[in-house]
């Protein structure tokens, strides 16, 4: 998907990206951002989400080498486990808490290598540049072990092949480049209004899923701060996005439209989402000349007692276009 993103929006731009800043404003797991990097002058980032500041903060404003990654990394996979810390208490069955998206022994990892990220950090061993990349090196592990079908809204009854495997932290590298990358956990309507560049790329929530409960349990992590969670999944309180609503999204997108200084504006959306084709067409009609670009694809349905795929539907994913007059 990011192969076609580039592609289609180099059709638009050109080829050479070189004097280019490049903005994602939603910018999730960094996967856009990341492959934009070594293509552009500067890449601005952000996202609301403290698990995908995280991932940016590491993959985008991380641009220097880190020359003892490997020492720290290696602290971590020997630390031992802890059983009284925030995940392994709330998150996982042994504790009792009745919540199973970790095993027992990756729970208490998680809590061992969290903590000591924090206390490292705090007492000035490591800067902010290790701080982040080690971070998102445990966020990307937990998630790839994490006891779920897909997102954080339910954990499985009984621990999968893949979540009983052990914790062992991998690197999240990143691309070495000469550039002053901006990383930002802001609105995304109140930053556009202090940014500025030339190509801008949306691809902002289009149901009225919310991110913040969807990937709560990365955001957990990240900001490891006890709360009392609440209900089955151990929910915290979390920041909802307008985007989500079908009564605001249509004023909030305009807002970021008017409001964009960037010659070029991407959104991708599909057709699922709360603004319809045609309701986007007339909004970008507005503010510059408008094109847009049709993926199709097959969307599969898995069945929530097998995990088997039993049908698929046809969705039709767009790239809408907006260049400013």
């Amino acid at each position: 998907m990011t192969g076609f993103l580039l592609g289609a929006m180099r059709d638009v731009v050109g080829e050479d990206w070189s004097e280019k800043v490049f903005c994602d404003l939603f910018a999730g797991t960094a996967a856009v951002g990341n492959a934009v990097k070594p293509l552009a002058r500067k890449v601005i980032a952000n996202d609301l989400e403290t698990y995908s500041f995280v991932l940016n903060r590491n993959y985008i404003g991380n641009c220097n080498p880190l020359s003892d990654w490997k020492f720290w990394l290696s602290e971590l996979n020997n630390l031992p486990p802890i059983s009284d810390g925030f995940i392994y208490r709330n998150y996982c069955l042994g504790s009792g808490s009745g919540r199973c998206y970790f095993s027992d022994a990756n729970g208490m990892k998680i809590d061992a290598m969290r903590q000591a990220i924090g206390e490292w950090l705090a007492a000035g061993s490591i800067n902010q540049d290790m701080y982040y990349f080690l971070l998102c090196s445990l966020l990307e592990e937990a998630d790839r072990l994490a006891n779920t079908a897909s997102v954080y809204g339910a954990f499985l009854k009984t621990l999968k092949p893949m979540a009983m495997k052990p914790l062992v932290l991998t690197p999240a590298n990143f691309d070495c480049t000469d550039q002053q990358n901006e990383v930002y956990q802001e609105d995304a309507n109140t930053l556009i209004r202090r940014i500025e560049g030339d190509i801008l790329y949306l691809d902002p929530p289009y149901n009225v899923r919310q991110y913040g409960a969807n990937y709560h349990i990365l955001n957990t992590i990240a900001i490891y701060k006890a709360f009392a969670p609440k209900g089955k999944t151990g929910l915290p309180p979390y920041k909802r996005s307008r985007y989500c609503s079908r009564v605001k999204v249509l004023d909030v997108f305009e807002d970021l439209l008017k409001n964009a200084r960037f010659r070029y504006v991407f959104l991708s959306y599909n057709n699922e989402g709360l603004l319809s084709p045609e309701t986007i067409r007339q909004t970008m009609s507005k503010y510059g000349r408008y094109d847009c670009i049709e993926m199709r694809n097959q969307r599969f349905k898995a069945d929530n007692n097998t995990n088997r795929v039993h049908h698929a539907r046809s969705t039709t994913e767009y790239l809408f276009v907006m260049e400013v007059r």
